[in-house]
């Protein structure tokens, strides 16, 4: 990508969003800006998309062997490709609107740091600032909310009671800035994952005493990287002997938790 700015979209008087850009002239991003890091730049432009009111993602990363060299971020209503759903079947049918809103950053070898190269403001859809937080990108569970789904999930409430608990404290669902599909990922992404962990602790715990109780106990364990189990194998003193008798082995195959 051409790293000249001759065409940058500076013109902040064009910038449709509700507050006035000249307001917070620190939050807009600007050709020129250095952060010390790809994240801080990141995280930069992500606080300026949730207060002007929209959502970004990467778009492109380039590569130099395992170093990055730049990066391009746009609004998250970027595409351009046709849907192959229909209008009348798509659930989010605004999604795709051709946005051009994007910053171009690239890292500057000589001093580490990175800088903004490129700029796009311009939105090709409305942005609302006040509802921003409610886009993906910008909602959050506090660690209060997080502590009472652990505790609702551990006394057996489902997500939805506990969702709703949340919405009557606030005084309503406008007052949350997540909603009730971001309790459920959270019990599926964190709570079970740490209970699976338990799990596997204590399975790793019994294989040992087995073995403790009577040294013709056999058993493999493999763990993956999240401590999940990869596979295992164990025979006691009985079931060898039956495998020389009935020649029988049971596997259990876990393929089904990796691919649902």
């Amino acid at each position: 990508m051409d790293d000249s700015t001759s065409d940058c979209q500076l013109n902040q008087g064009e910038v449709d969003y509700e507050f006035e850009s000249n307001e917070l002239p620190e939050f807009v991003p600007k050709v020129g800006m250095t952060f010390t890091t790809l994240e801080d730049a990141g995280n930069f432009y992500r606080n300026y998309a949730k207060a002007a009111g929209f959502s970004t993602r990467v778009r492109s990363t380039n590569r130099k062997g395992n170093e990055i060299k730049n990066q391009l971020i746009t609004c998250s209503r970027e595409e351009k490709w046709k849907s192959k759903i229909s209008p009348t079947e798509k659930t989010n049918p605004t999604a795709g609107l051709n946005c051009l809103t994007r910053i171009y950053i690239h890292t500057l070898n000589d001093v580490g740091a990175w800088i903004i190269s490129k700029v796009v403001l311009d939105h090709s859809h409305p942005c609302c600032p006040s509802k921003a937080e409610m886009l993906k990108q910008h909602r959050e569970l506090s660690m209060s909310i997080r502590c009472t789904i652990e505790n609702n999930k551990e006394a057996g409430i489902r997500p939805s009671k506990t969702y709703q608990s949340f919405v009557a404290a606030a005084g309503g669902h406008r007052e949350l800035n997540f909603i009730e599909k971001d309790v459920r990922n959270y019990i599926t992404r964190e709570v079970q994952n740490v209970s699976e962990q338990e799990d596997t602790k204590e399975f790793g715990k019994y294989l040992l005493r087995m073995k403790e109780k009577n040294q013709n106990f056999f058993f493999e364990l493999e763990l993956e990287e999240d401590q999940s189990i990869k596979l295992s194998f164990w025979a006691d003193a009985r079931s060898r002997a039956a495998f020389e008798y009935f020649g029988d082995v049971i596997s259990f195959d876990t393929t089904y938790n990796t691919n649902k």
